[in-house]
């Protein structure tokens, strides 16, 4: 499945998704929560059928989908978000410690875990060498969830 990441400026962002079979589907986050839901046809790919969702019914979705993944976290009232942020072959961090991206610092983001195609590793430190295929799962606002995504993915140095 390949996954593509783009910011969406004073709305929020889309995440496209191509599936191994070939589908193609987007889902866009609006900074006020609500998501759309995008499903692209085979024989025309300019043309999508669109589906709104409130934030509850998003997260009812994705625990219909992976109903492991949402367990034990509770944001009500929160400001917060949980994002997988992947190190891919862009990213200036890739083969670098955790510490050199300065991640809480320029954006308040924390990151909570490293996943690696073998391993999880929780709560690392500075010294945390990120690898090309790591996935970040980064806890913070939007905004600074959003520009800890830019820095990872090297667009923000």
């Amino acid at each position: 499945m390949g996954t593509r990441r783009i910011p969406l400026p004073g709305v929020g962002t889309q995440y496209d998704v191509t599936t191994e079979s070939g589908e193609h589907l987007s889902v866009v986050v609006h900074h006020d929560g609500r998501r759309f839901v995008g499903v692209y046809r085979h024989d025309d790919p300019d043309s999508c059928e669109s589906v709104a969702l409130e934030p509850e019914e998003a997260t009812q979705l994705a625990h219909l989908i992976d109903p492991a993944r949402l367990e034990g976290i509770e944001t009500d009232g929160l400001d917060l978000v949980t994002e997988h942020i992947p190190v891919g072959s862009r990213s200036p961090y890739a083969g670098r410690v955790l510490g050199d991206t300065r991640a809480r610092t320029r954006t308040g983001a924390s990151v909570v875990a490293v996943l690696r195609r073998t391993s999880v590793h929780p709560s690392p430190g500075p010294e945390f060498r990120l690898a090309l295929g790591d996935t970040l799962v980064a806890v913070g606002t939007r905004d600074g969830v959003d520009a800890l995504a830019v820095i990872i993915g090297g667009g923000g140095g």
